[in-house]
């Protein structure tokens, strides 16, 4: 049951970004930061650990979950550090996975062609 309850929720919040895509005049890039800010609201409204503990890999690898994991980390480190922490815990938090994107990029940049010509 976890398997289907990732692939429509993860599908759902797919299919309501390409309303937004289709429908309105947002950019992609603004998209994309509006569903990380939401991610983190929800995160700070604690409504966004419920929903991921239902929805498992479907709330959480899209970008509502990385939104709420530099929540998470901010959260962290502002109760470790104090002040200093609004600028540090994102940072740790999502080290990972930026580092994982840059990397798996670069090596894709190698293996794929490039669709724009000059």
């Amino acid at each position: 049951m976890d398997y289907v309850n990732a692939f429509w929720i993860g599908g759902l919040i797919c299919a309501l970004v390409q309303i937004l895509l289709d429908r309105t005049k947002l950019m992609p890039g603004r998209i994309m930061v509006l569903l990380v800010c939401t991610g983190a609201v929800l995160g700070f409204c604690n409504v966004y650990e419920p929903f991921q503990e239902f929805a498992r890999a479907g709330a959480s690898v899209p970008l509502l979950g990385f939104g709420n994991v530099l929540w998470q980390g901010v959260k962290e480190a502002v109760d470790n550090n104090g002040f200093l922490g609004i600028f540090q815990g994102g940072f740790k938090a999502s080290a990972v996975g930026i580092c994982a994107a840059l990397v798996f990029g670069y090596i894709a940049s190698f293996i794929f062609e490039p669709k724009m010509k000059k």
